[in-house]
């Protein structure tokens, strides 16, 4: 509060300039712009399952469940995938939900991968992860695979690669021909993970043989594994899954009702691994996948206390949930395995260091990747002032690199509502080395006021990869400073100087309790003047602004 006084014909006049920030609390930002790409595994007569799309369609109600002050649309496709006499092809991605990526806030897309057609192919070689992954490698990173993305391919954002059975084959061996190209995997989820004869997996007479699952590689940020082996065997139709090296591994020790509640009883434990991970997503109860349903019963039994029936579990550690990667957390107790185990610590992003990856045979280098980005200062900053920022990179390329860093009014770098803030030439780190910007501080110097997300892009000109901030900054301008001069006997001028974009309302008061508006106004300049009539037989008069949000 400042105050000042003058003397009006022998009476005092007290200006009381009260400067408010009416604001709620800065909202932490649902962490979208991302890519999730959901799988399944062995389908026979190539029946594509509904328990994907129900996974990827609790995953926008997810978000606006959690954040629903935020427009929390996403842009969800199906990919289908074919080999017919092992001649790959695949039909034009057809948006299934949501709306073009060009017209969401949230700019997250989800993609069902629909492999059907040769999941339950045991006969012919070519069905093999290997060659699936290869295929559905190559879509990923052509600019022409998704009209909608108008000449982006489709892992330009943060990939998170979730897989079930020999879908979790698939998606460990898509990470690992994504980071051959030098594109790295923000987070793999493998559930239940069954490759046919590889892993320790005899699936004689079977022919096919698929990529290993039980590996972490280089360029995977965090990886999680889900798995059980409750189950009677692959030969009664129901397969045990098996732990990944350098994941988050939580094995899944009941797993009673789900899937044998249904007629349908085969596979029943080797399902509800997919089922669990769903009840971390849709968190009602009962929540159903359409094929089975998770109630009271399952949420008591299937999740220990820790993991909250499931509200601090599997999805919580995505990016979109934001839970704490790093956290030493031990879910299920003393001796068993931390959250942070599944952090790569090949390099050192602040989880520590330990050979708890698998080296890629090579890496091109092709893309550059922006991997992690954090606000390390306060998120609330006045105009001017800094905002320091962790972030880092890596480039195994030969060409020029760029580096730029955007205000954002909404997660989407794919429209125009954003600020360029940093351009900067970055140099290469080699396939061996990840450079990092420990202290990066961007300017809020012309910013309006506002909640902002921030964003990174990294390109050389042929490839671009974005990453987004977990938090949300709020910039807002210093408070404004109240003036008053007396006219004449019956007049005030009462003179505010702020920055434009403010909105104040001036309010007067003869005992600081009452408080009677005067006007209201949107600064458009530096300055704004109101002449206000002195009223009639006072001792004194307060004024105040108060700066309305």
């Amino acid at each position: 509060m400042s105050h000042s006084s003058l003397c009006t014909s022998g009476r005092n006049l007290l200006l009381a300039a009260l400067l408010f920030l009416l604001g709620a609390a800065n909202p932490r930002s649902v962490e979208a712009a991302g890519v999730t790409i959901i799988t399944h595994g062995f389908e026979l007569d190539a029946d594509y399952p509904t328990w994907v799309t129900a996974l990827a369609d609790a995953i926008p109600d997810y978000m606006q469940a959690r954040f629903p002050a935020l427009d929390n649309t996403c842009s969800t496709y199906k990919l289908t995938i074919a080999a017919p006499n092992g001649d790959f092809s695949y039909s034009p991605p057809t948006r299934t939900d949501g709306s073009p990526p060009s017209a969401t806030a949230s700019g997250e897309i989800i993609i069902e991968l629909d492999w059907s057609a040769l999941s339950g192919d045991l006969e012919d070689t070519y069905a093999s992860t290997y060659n699936v992954a290869s295929f559905v490698s190559q879509i990923l990173m052509a600019t022409n695979s998704f009209p909608e993305l108008n000449g982006h391919p489709a892992i330009e954002f943060p990939i998170h690669l979730l897989g079930h059975s020999r879908g979790g084959s698939l998606m460990a061996q898509i990470s690992y021909v994504l980071g051959t190209n030098g594109i790295w995997t923000d987070h793999l989820t493998t559930l239940d993970p069954y490759p046919l004869n590889n892993d320790g997996n005899d699936d004689f007479p079977v022919p096919v043989v698929d990529a290993p699952a039980q590996y972490t590689y280089a360029t995977v940020l965090f990886a999680d594994n889900f798995w059980q082996d409750l189950g009677a065997g692959v030969y009664f139709g129901d397969p045990d899954g098996e732990p990944v090296a350098g994941a988050y591994v939580r094995q899944l020790e009941d797993l009673s009702g789900g899937y044998w509640n249904q007629s349908e009883t085969e596979g029943a434990d080797h399902s509800n691994v997919h089922l669990w991970y769903f009840g971390t997503i849709d968190l009602d109860t009962p929540a159903s996948d359409t094929a089975a349903s998770i109630t009271s019963v399952e949420r008591a039994s299937w999740w220990v206390s820790s993991e909250e029936e499931g509200t601090n579990a599997g999805f919580e550690y995505s990016l979109i949930a934001g839970g704490n990667r790093m956290s030493t957390n031990r879910p299920v107790g003393p001796g068993f395995p931390a959250i942070v185990d599944g952090y790569n610590k090949r390099w050192n992003f602040g989880a520590g260091d330990s050979a708890n990856r698998t080296a890629l045979p090579s890496n091109r280098g092709t893309w550059p990747n922006l991997i992690q980005f954090d606000v390390t200062s306060s998120n609330t900053v006045m105009a001017g002032n800094l905002i320091d920022t962790s972030l880092y990179y890596q480039y195994a390329g030969k060409s020029n690199v760029t580096l730029s860093i955007y205000f954002d009014t909404d997660h989407n770098p794919y429209n125009t509502n954003s600020t360029l803030i940093l351009q900067e030439q970055v140099p290469a780190t080699g396939a061996s080395a990840i450079n990092v910007y420990s202290n990066l501080a961007l300017t809020t110097t012309n910013v309006p006021p506002g909640v902002y997300a921030i964003y990174g892009k990294i390109s050389d000109g042929a490839h671009t990869r974005y990453i987004y901030a977990p938090e949300s900054v709020e910039i807002f301008s210093g408070p404004p400073v109240l003036g008053l001069a007396e006219v004449n006997g019956a007049q005030l001028v009462l003179g505010v100087s702020g920055s434009p974009g403010q909105s104040v309302v001036l309010q007067s008061s003869s005992d600081l309790r009452n408080w009677l508006p005067l006007a209201t106004n949107t600064l458009t300049s530096a300055g704004w003047t109101y002449t206000n009539s002195q009223p009639h037989n006072f001792g004194q008069q307060f004024y105040r602004a108060l700066l309305l949000p």
